[in-house]
Parts: structure tokens; C-alpha cells; sequence
């Protein structure tokens, strides 16, 4: 997919991997509507943007406000007069807590953002998206959609709805049609999700999952996912640890399970 003078919406545009892809964005050409429920975050990725700025539009959303959700559609073509990509990447992290120790509020709280607030968006969009000649939705789900980490079985079943089965059966309800569909898997990446979603992160010793394992920066990762919405990917792997685990996981799902297990064993004391 072309990004140049094209329209893009992305959720998390605030901070983080949301806010590289939207600078990202702009850098090359196309226009951005950003969306964040934090108006300081919005703000400065006004400020980051320079010039480019002049292609953005901030628009400040709780995704899991529905009603706000379906109205964004007017408000993003009455601005920049078409929309040709959604980019969901806004998600929060779980306490990390076992399973038993978990509120339910806490629960429904990571559902309606990270799987709530994707349905919601996509539904209110497609719409638009389908008018246009060329379109595309692109979905971050999280290393953690495909393997357990202990202490986030919400987070990670949150993440998994994103992939299974709904961007998936949006990818095949989609072939033969102008819409391309992507799902993205980051592994670690050195952003704030911690702060933003209230959240305290435990010291951890050796949660290396493979030999070689470095943090992505957010520039990184905002990179390779615009990379791969050009390319119009059906999956971003992100990461040399979502990458070895992807491999790992998918040869020997059990034994991946353990070995994740016991490299965050000092995770939940």
C-alpha cells in the first residue's frame, strides 16, 4: 500500500509504539488522525511531529467509549476528507498477579481496551474503509497472544480475542476485497505501557527467552509495522524474542510454555 497523501487512523498516538508509527507515518508523506484518551500525550506527539504536523489531527478517545468511537468517523472524513487505514495499536498490561489474586474489574478493564476498543474501532471504520479503492487494517496483538506469560493471563487472553479469531476472520471475510489485514506481534519493547496502564512492573532476573534477546525501541517497532502495512503483511513478528518464541512455540507449544515459565519464576514470588 502507497502511504503518501493517504489518511490513516491510529489509536495509542499519544506515547509509545503508537506514537513512533504516527510520526512514522507522517515522515512519509501521509495524514494522521491520532487518537489517545491522554490530551498531554496527543499534545507532544504534536510537538515531535515539526512540520508534519500540519497532516495531523488529534483527536482525544476513550476506545472503549462505543458511542465516541462511532462518531470518530464524521469527525476524521470532515478533517481530512477520506480515511484509508486504521492502525490499532492502543493496549494496556494487567497487575501482574496470578490468576486467583485477579480482580474482575481489573479483568473486564484490559478487555475493554485491548480487545473492546479494536472491535469497536474497526466496526465504526470499515465503512469508510470499504468505499475506498485501497484500504487496510492493521491490529497489534502482543508476543503475549500466542504464548502465556505468567501473571497476565488477562493481558495475554485479551490479546489472543485480537488475534483469534477476530482479525483473522477479518483477514478471510476481506480476501478478494480492497481491504488488506494485518496482525502485529511485538515481544518487548521499551515503551511506558507500565506507567500508562497503572501498573508496577517487578524486578525480574533472566527473563531473557533466547539467546540474542534485546529490547526493541519504539522507533524500531513503529518502523517494522509500517513496513509491514505497506506490504499489505498477514502477520509482524517484532522482536528477536517474539520471533525465536514464534518459532519455539509453534514446534513445541508445551515445552515453550515451561521454558517462559520458568525464566519469569521470580516474577510472581
Amino acid at each position: 500500500m502507497q502511504l503518501e497523501n493517504k489518511v490513516f487512523v491510529v489509536t495509542g498516538g499519544g506515547n509509545g509504539i503508537g506514537r513512533e508509527v504516527v510520526l512514522g507515518l507522517l515522515a512519509r508523506g501521509a495524514r494522521v488522525a491520532a487518537v489517545d484518551l491522554n490530551e498531554s500525550g496527543l499534545a507532544e506527539t504534536v510537538g515531535l511531529a515539526g512540520a508534519g504536523s500540519a497532516n495531523l489531527t488529534t483527536h482525544a478517545l476513550n476506545v472503549t467509549d462505543r458511542q465516541a468511537v462511532l462518531a470518530l468517523p464524521d469527525e476524521v472524513n470532515t478533517a481530512h476528507g477520506q480515511v484509508d487505514g486504521l492502525l490499532n495499536v492502543a493496549g494496556i498490561i494487567q497487575p501482574f498477579v496470578k490468576l486467583k489474586d485477579l480482580d474482575f474489574d481489573v479483568m473486564e478493564r484490559v478487555f475493554n481496551v485491548n480487545f473492546w476498543g479494536v472491535v469497536n474501532m474497526t466496526k465504526a471504520f470499515l465503512p469508510s474503509l470499504m468505499e475506498r479503492p485501497e484500504a487496510a487494517v492493521l491490529n497489534v496483538s502482543s508476543m503475549g497472544g500466542f504464548l502465556p506469560v505468567p501473571g497476565q493471563a488477562a493481558y495475554g487472553a485479551s490479546k489472543a480475542a485480537v488475534k483469534l479469531l477476530f482479525t483473522e476472520a477479518l483477514y478471510a471475510e476481506s480476501l478478494g476485497t480492497n481491504l488488506t489485514v494485518t496482525i502485529v506481534f511485538p515481544g518487548g519493547v521499551g515503551t511506558n505501557i507500565t506507567e500508562n496502564s497503572g501498573v508496577e512492573m517487578p524486578e525480574v532476573q533472566d527473563a531473557k527467552p533466547g539467546k540474542g534477546y534485546t529490547t526493541t525501541s519504539p522507533e524500531d517497532a513503529g518502523r517494522q509495522i509500517i513496513e509491514g502495512l505497506e506490504k499489505g503483511a498477514f502477520r509482524v513478528v517484532v522482536g528477536s524474542d517474539a520471533k525465536f518464541m514464534d518459532r519455539f512455540s509453534r514446534l513445541s507449544p508445551r515445552r515453550a510454555t515451561e521454558l517462559i515459565a520458568k525464566k519469569m519464576k521470580d516474577l510472581l514470588g
